[in-house]
């Protein structure tokens, strides 16, 4: 897999960092609010699929960069809906 990394996989591998990154701030919101009034189910299960087939993807073509991000993608939208399960019904 490492031996892969060209100028190119560079280029995904930071740009990999900066969107997963910059979806962190979201979970780590929700799990303080508790709010998850704004995370509705379909969005959440089409994202979970979507994230699941690119991971899929950074696997067949051998890319670290895809392979990154989207488990770590896969591991943050997975807390998103353990939230939303456990937090749905809560009163604020």
């Amino acid at each position: 897999m490492l031996a892969n990394i060209d100028g190119t996989e560079v280029i995904g591998l930071i740009a990999a960092v900066l969107t997963t990154a910059a979806f962190l701030p979201q979970v780590y919101h929700t799990r303080k609010t508790k709010d998850v009034s704004g995370l509705s189910y379909p969005m959440l299960l089409m994202f979970f699929i979507g994230v699941s087939m690119w991971l899929i993807y950074g696997f067949l073509k051998d890319s670290p960069a895809l392979i990154f991000a989207n488990a770590v993608t896969i591991i943050s939208v997975c807390l998103l809906i353990i939230y939303k399960i456990r937090y749905h019904n809560r009163k604020r």
